[in-house]
């Protein structure tokens, strides 16, 4: 029989789990799993302290995981784990939802805490469903029927790109979630560069508001859960001494988008020679679908 306490960490989003081992887990606590994620977007398992053989098996049970696209391997033996070490990879101290610069991006994330310093180094989380319900009719009007262009420039690879609804549903709720992020989104593709430049910075930074997010204090052996396809993640690059995080990608999402007004992606006219880079990828990619 399993036992799961469940504790609420924020109004919209965010809920630590205890009371199962996810080292053995059963069915029943997947099915359970798999609710409560949808409920609360991002889970939190303390004291769990699982090993990669573990970590990887947990991974296997919500689908087909991949190692990172564009980083290294760190255990041959594992090459599903993605590795971070602070002291020499940094922070990905930028809001994002992780990948999206792909055509098929993350699902779901887990997350393996294995060291961290005593203070500092929280990561936060936001709710783009929440995003989206709050903003006004004509700004969802709008967004509704905007798609965006999506690149790993921060990977050292701008080369990889997609392009994605600016607003998607989710694939198991249907609901709308605000679906860009200030660490891989890069345009708007039917607006000029100007308008771009104005909405785009205005929804990214939008989905930071304090009433969508829930901040979350690290110890070691802590897994965490999050639905890639409705949260954004940003880690606070606060702390001395070494951050070390494994985790595991479970992927194959399909971007859907929503019903809304269609437009045709804007270019500005007679300058396709002199325009930005981003601009002579987004020409390329809407031709070679056309």
């Amino acid at each position: 029989m399993m036992n799961l306490q469940v504790k609420k960490l924020s109004g919209v989003i965010g809920a630590e789990v205890t009371g199962l081992s996810l080292a053995a887990v059963e069915k029943e606590a997947l099915r359970e799993i798999n609710a409560l994620l949808l409920e609360h977007l991002v889970l939190f398992f303390p004291e769990q302290h699982l090993d990669q053989q573990s970590h990887v098996s947990l991974g296997r049970h919500f689908g087909d995981i991949e190692g990172h696209p564009n980083l290294g391997v760190p255990y041959p033996e594992y090459p599903e784990i993605f590795e971070l070490v602070a002291t020499t990879g940094g922070v990905a101290d930028e809001w994002h939802t992780d990948i999206t610069f792909q055509e098929q991006p993350a699902k779901m994330s887990i997350l393996n805490m294995t060291k961290c310093p005593t203070v500092g180094g929280d990561t936060m989380w936001t709710n783009l469903y929440a995003a989206y319900d709050e903003l006004s009719a004509p700004m969802k009007e709008m967004c509704d029927g905007l798609t965006a262009l999506h690149d790993a420039a921060p990977h050292n690879k701008p080369e990889k790109t997609a392009i994605h609804p600016v607003v998607r549903l989710h694939p198991v709720t249907k609901r709308k979630a605000l679906y860009v992020n200030e660490h891989f989104t890069r345009r708007i593709v039917e607006m000029n560069a100007y308008e771009s430049n104005a909405l785009l910075p205005f929804l990214t930074t939008w989905v930071s508001n304090p009433r969508f997010t829930v901040r979350y204090q690290w110890t070691p052996g802590t897994i965490c859960m999050w639905d890639n396809r409705c949260t954004q993640h940003f880690v606070l690059n606060d702390f001395d001494g070494e951050r070390i995080i494994q985790r595991v990608t479970i992927m194959g999402d399909e971007v859907e988008g929503c019903s809304g007004q269609k437009w045709d992606p804007y270019i500005r006219p007679g300058r396709l020679s002199a325009t930005s880079r981003h601009d002579r990828q987004l020409f390329f990619h809407v031709n070679r679908e056309s």
